[in-house]
């Protein structure tokens, strides 16, 4: 175990204060305290909260009246260089810096602080931890994490509507709610899903009508990430010597939807644009699904289409809500370990998840994107194919954990494992892949941005 840094320890030896150091258990949450750094012109300023709450950035700026938000990596690089630290420890003026601790970490009788080291907490009463509380503004500064209610998509959404205290908000919903329409060559591919008599032609027919389309499509199949060989001239190639069938279509159907809205102005600091996140996910579901056993197997083209969509309500929340999606950024920023969505509900009462799924009904698509989409941030969800959505869990887990996008670094259980008739060695060989040729796909990305 890496030893606590020396300003950590001195600053306990300082105040007396005792404590055990101890190894982190992942899945532990709610005694769990957390630092964050937070930023204005005024300068920094240190945020101690519980693992399991949502950090109120509105509350924070009306309690100390000022403009903060998460301080970026150059700046915390700057405290772990000067303090020897791999993470923020949440002990109180730390560097000397103003500091607001969550009133709700004083009803925990013992506390597992962040240390300094990652992987490693420092066990403490909660009379220690008061002890370290001398010139500390206490206050109430975050929020419980709001869960996914389940049901119905439109009935949460329109009571979120009739829900929104400003006026302006939901004249903003109710106007943009209903847009947009469905591409018509999305709309001619998902007529040709259920077409039993459609072949390769018919097809290739409906992507050449859009030549961007088609030529993304080549370019997709022509990268050295699928090593075809020789070179690809038709889309005809494409389906018939690299991609196939299934896989076209619902690459293309991919393709088009996502060219249906305009990318976000802005988004968290660090985090990873629209298409990076969009192709790392499918090829991760990709790598993912070849490891189940055949008679387990989901559909593959859908689990693709499925990752290549799964976050397709960014784009929603950047179309309908541009000032709010602003603010739901800096929550990000500022509650970095955890999931989107909580930020989400926390602005608007439904999550982007919600949304997207909710569109994706509208424009009559596959049961198996929709369900994919709407619970991919629950890995405990239950019914009819939540396999997909839990593929899509599981590959961005492992893609935050691997740094290959931004993203909390979520735990996978071995329960989830066994449900997805996998185990936690086929998804280091996975990722390993995707590690191996991100290089190709993020040349495939630059064909698309």
């Amino acid at each position: 175990m890496s030893t606590v840094p020396n300003s950590v320890t001195q600053q306990l030896k300082t105040q007396n204060i005792d404590y055990e150091v101890t190894s982190l258990n992942t899945t532990q949450r709610s005694n769990r305290a957390r630092a964050t750094v937070l930023k204005d012109d005024q300068g920094q300023v240190q945020v101690i909260l519980a693992e399991d709450r949502l950090l109120d950035l509105n509350a924070i700026n009306a309690l100390l009246n000022r403009e903060l938000r998460a301080s970026n990596e150059q700046d915390l690089q700057v405290l772990y260089d000067r303090y020897q630290l791999q993470n923020i420890p949440a002990l109180p003026k730390m560097g000397g810096m103003l500091t607001i601790v969550d009133e709700s970490l004083l009803q925990a009788e013992q506390l597992l602080l962040e240390s300094g080291v990652n992987g490693q907490v420092l066990a403490m009463a909660q009379p220690d931890f008061k002890q370290t509380l001398n010139d500390v503004q206490v206050a109430a500064i975050s929020s419980a994490l709001a869960l996914d209610p389940g049901g119905d998509n439109e009935a949460h959404i329109g009571n979120a509507v009739r829900n929104f205290t400003q006026r302006r908000i939901q004249q903003r919903l109710e106007e943009t709610l209903e847009l947009p329409a469905l591409p018509d060559t999305a709309q001619r591919i998902i007529n040709l899903r259920v077409d039993p008599n459609a072949d390769i032609s018919d097809l290739a027919a409906i992507v050449e009508l859009d030549p961007s389309l088609a030529a993304q499509v080549v370019s997709w199949a022509s990268s050295p990430y699928y090593s075809a060989p020789g070179k690809i001239k038709s889309i005809h190639d494409a389906i018939v010597r690299v991609l196939g069938f299934d896989m076209v279509l619902n690459l293309a159907l991919g393709l088009a939807l996502g060219k249906t809205l305009n990318m976000p102005v802005e988004s968290p600091q660090g985090s990873t644009s629209y298409w990076h996140q969009a192709v790392f996910t499918a090829a991760t579901v990709e790598a993912l699904v070849t490891k189940i056993p055949r008679e387990h197997r989901p559909a593959f083209g859908m689990a693709y289409l499925a990752g290549l969509l799964s976050n397709f309500g960014n784009l929603i929340l950047a179309e309908v809500f541009p000032p709010h999606y602003g603010d739901i950024c800096r929550l990000q920023e500022a509650n970095p370990q955890l999931h989107y969505q909580y930020s989400d509900r926390h602005s608007l009462s439904v999550s982007r998840d919600q949304l997207s799924s909710w569109l994706m009904e509208l424009w009559n698509m596959p049961q198996e994107v929709i369900v994919a989409l709407r619970h991919q941030g629950n890995p405990e969800a239950e019914g009819d194919n939540v396999e997909y959505a839990k593929l899509i869990y599981v590959a961005r887990s492992l893609l935050a954990q691997n740094d290959l996008i931004y993203g909390p670094k979520l735990p996978i259980s071995d329960e989830l494992w066994a449900e997805l008739h996998m185990s936690p060695e086929h998804g280091e060989q996975a990722i390993a892949g995707i590690e191996e040729s991100k290089d190709d796909l993020f040349n495939i990305v630059s064909e698309l941005t």
